[in-house]
């Protein structure tokens, strides 16, 4: 029997962007005692918006030409949070021509 080996090579490229807001809003209210020293009560509230933005491509060779792309969504107002994650998987595959 004959045996054929098909080689098959793959590369992966990752690219990663972070960006990251933050807002802080302190409110501060003063109130003055009669004995002369005075009591301050500060408020502050924070709020952080994270962005993530990943892509992956992914490429097989010599047979296939698989694309993956990845977009992540993280926002976090607070205490409360959410995740959101969206993912596309294109695959497309490649017929070799012989020349």
């Amino acid at each position: 029997s004959k045996h054929t080996r098909t080689p098959v090579w793959t590369r992966t490229d990752t690219d990663t962007h972070m960006h990251a807001h933050t807002d802080i809003h302190t409110h501060t209210r003063t109130h003055a005692h009669t004995h002369g020293y005075t009591h301050a009560r500060t408020h502050t509230r924070t709020r952080t918006h994270t962005h993530q933005h990943m892509i992956v491509h992914t490429y097989m060779h010599p047979h296939a030409n698989t694309h993956v792309h990845t977009h992540a969504h993280e926002c976090t107002h607070g205490k409360s949070s959410f995740f959101l994650l969206q993912c596309h998987l294109l695959v497309g595959l490649r017929s070799r021509v012989n020349t």
